[in-house]
């Protein structure tokens, strides 16, 4: 299986996603916008992976390559590719399916709890409450046809899926506590205190239960994305 990965910024790469797919000998290769803007052939690739990264959706102007990313992303799932979207990832299916993307009322960075919505018979169950990883200051409206899967007190559209191939997820489960680290030391300026935005050291205090528990979610998440993929 071949899995091709959209990444925006060196210090947030795949966490714990990488040795997942790894184990399963699954190729891996990489479009690194912050190196080159080129996006391969669909043909062969099984599964897409869009990685989070402190830039917004709408910042077409000032980076030219998101037009033809949000492209890529359409035709991958036009095409029944399984996507998978990561905090920008989800941003980016999201917008590349016609939904707005804008700033969320309140930053949300830290451990938090979501929630998951009602089951729905053709959706992926979540736990009904967990504890994740956020770091986000934007969100989104779901795409059309979409299934809301989960909410948390600062953002509503936390996670959603289109069919059955492709799932957006606002937050980190993919962190572990070396991915936590990259991104606490490159982005520490925006831990301005808000009531949904944790202190450094509040972030460096997750256990290692938490990072268990995430990992764990975001491998079950893979396996439902996968399962039918010959």
């Amino acid at each position: 299986m071949h899995v091709h990965v959209l990444q925006h910024v060196p210090f947030e790469g795949l966490g714990s996603i990488e040795e997942w797919l790894l184990q399963r000998n699954m190729t891996i290769s990489y479009t690194r916008l912050f190196e080159s803007d080129q996006f391969p052939p669909l043909d062969g690739i099984d599964l897409i992976i869009a990685l989070g990264g402190p830039m917004s959706v709408n910042d077409e102007e000032t980076l030219p390559w998101l037009p033809a990313e949000k492209r890529f992303i359409a035709e991958a799932i036009a095409e029944h590719k399984a996507v998978l979207g990561i905090c920008l990832g989800s941003q980016l299916i999201a917008n590349a399916l016609g939904a707005k993307v804008y700033p969320a009322a309140e930053k949300e960075i830290g451990w938090f709890p979501i929630v998951a919505e009602p089951a729905m018979l053709d959706g992926l169950a979540f736990p009904a409450k967990v504890d994740v990883f956020h770091w986000h200051g934007e969100t989104f409206d779901l795409p059309e046809g979409a299934i809301h899967l989960a909410s948390s007190a600062a953002c509503r559209n936390q996670a959603f899926q289109v069919g059955s191939r492709v799932i957006g997820l606002q937050f980190h489960l993919e962190t572990t506590p070396d991915s936590a680290d990259s991104i606490i030391r490159h982005c520490a300026d925006e831990l301005v205190p808000q009531r949904y935005v944790q202190s450094e050291a509040e972030l460096r205090n997750a256990s290692p239960a938490n990072y268990v528990e995430i990992n764990a979610l975001m491998a079950a998440i893979l396996e439902y994305l996968v399962c039918d993929i010959d």
